[in-house]
């Protein structure tokens, strides 16, 4: 009974000494603890969830280390830790028809991880977007943004559209409706823009819903161009002279005839802005609710308004050059003249029309009309506008 005592108590010692107990000190029960894994939430959850909302994980125990969300298309949420640091919320919010993989790390360095999937969009949303990327432009060109459905969360996707520019110039967005009769959203700056100036325009709209009838936005959209020479062509129809400035000065004086007063065939007045360079087209006055006045083919096309304003060469009117408005509508020059215009003007440039004999001011979504409004009634068509006093 002695040696079996004397037993019992070295096996008593080698257990003691083997740090078998939570009590050793040895820390073995501080890593199983550490390598824990966290017990997380996330507010999106399964195959369908629902799109346009941020993605909020939420940590039972602890604090946050990190949190990553990305998508199968290798795009990721970022987002911020609330302060007490159990809850991380992304800045952007879910797109549909995605899946995305969330990892969590606590301050622990142990890991979770979770899936979830939204649900398709019903119906998308599309942009087209003006000017294209990588191209220069005049000093009058607005950025353009026409949308193939109506947008009736205009605040929200105003706040998802950002300008940037080489010279922290100031400018505004306002909507309207665009000739074709979709919605538009248009940035001008302050004034003209200056020379040089490069911008970008980012639209971050994957994961938006533009509102009833819209369907929701499934990508972002990009581009960035470069403001050209400082050029502006002057039309006075009172004196019938055309006048291309560069830099302030006087480039050509040119002879023109614009459009007959007194009825449909007067020319707009106002400040435009050149849309396209088009060349050599046909000109059928059907298509302006002219009847038959004319139909032919006219060279050195530069279109001024959606209706169909041009500057552009007119021969046939030779006599009139300098003394009369007797065109349909149109700013007409010889064809030497237009010639020159045409290789001279970019895509941009503004054509302010003054003088006598206009049948009105261009309207705004007549082209780009936005110049003929002062700078306080242009911001006031911004969807984040503040709403006027009184």
């Amino acid at each position: 009974m002695a040696a079996v005592a004397a037993t019992a108590a070295l096996a008593a010692a080698l257990t003691a000494c083997g740090g078998g107990g939570s009590s050793s000190g040895d820390g073995k029960s501080d890593l199983k603890a550490a390598a824990k894994k966290p017990e997380i939430s996330v507010n999106l959850t399964g195959s369908q969830a629902k799109p346009g909302e941020p993605v909020k994980v939420t940590l039972a125990d602890g604090t946050l280390g990190s949190v990553t969300v990305t998508d199968t298309k290798g795009g990721t949420l970022t987002g911020k830790t609330a302060p007490d640091g159990k809850s991380w919320t992304s800045e952007r919010s879910a797109a549909p028809g995605t899946s995305y993989a969330v990892e969590v790390k606590d301050a622990k360095g142990a890991t979770a991880r979770a899936t979830f999937a939204t649900a398709a969009a019903g119906k998308v949303n599309k942009v087209s977007m003006v000017p294209g990327k990588d191209t220069t432009v005049g000093v009058g060109q607005p950025v353009s943004i026409v949308f193939d459905n109506p947008v009736r969360n205009r605040a929200e996707v105003e706040r998802h559209l950002k300008v940037s520019t080489s010279n922290n110039t100031e400018g505004s967005w306002g909507w309207m409706q665009d000739y074709s009769g979709k919605d538009r959203v248009d940035w001008r700056p302050k004034e003209y823009w200056k020379s040089g100036t490069k911008v970008t325009l980012e639209a971050d709209l994957n994961g938006i819903d533009s509102g009833t009838s819209g369907g929701w936005f499934v990508k972002d959209y990009k581009t960035d161009f470069t403001i050209g020479r400082n050029q502006v062509a002057k039309a006075d129809l009172s004196t019938h002279r055309l006048k291309l400035y560069r830099d302030g000065e006087l480039l050509k004086d040119i002879p023109m005839s614009a459009g007959t007063p007194g009825g449909d065939k007067a020319s707009w007045r106002g400040k435009t802005v050149l849309m396209a360079k088009e060349g050599t087209i046909n000109m059928n006055s059907e298509t302006v609710g002219l009847g038959s006045s004319y139909n032919k083919m006219v060279d050195y096309s530069m279109r001024l308004t959606w209706s169909g304003m041009y500057a552009h060469a007119a021969p046939w009117n030779g006599p009139y050059f300098g003394s009369a408005n007797k065109s349909s509508g149109c700013i007409g020059m010889s064809d030497a003249d237009a010639k020159f215009v045409y290789g001279t003007v970019q895509v941009g440039d503004p054509f302010e029309i003054t003088g006598d004999g206009a049948k009105g001011t261009q309207a705004l979504n007549n082209g780009y009309g936005e110049w003929n409004l002062t700078y306080d009634a242009w911001k006031a068509k911004s969807a984040l506008a503040a709403p006027a006093a009184g």
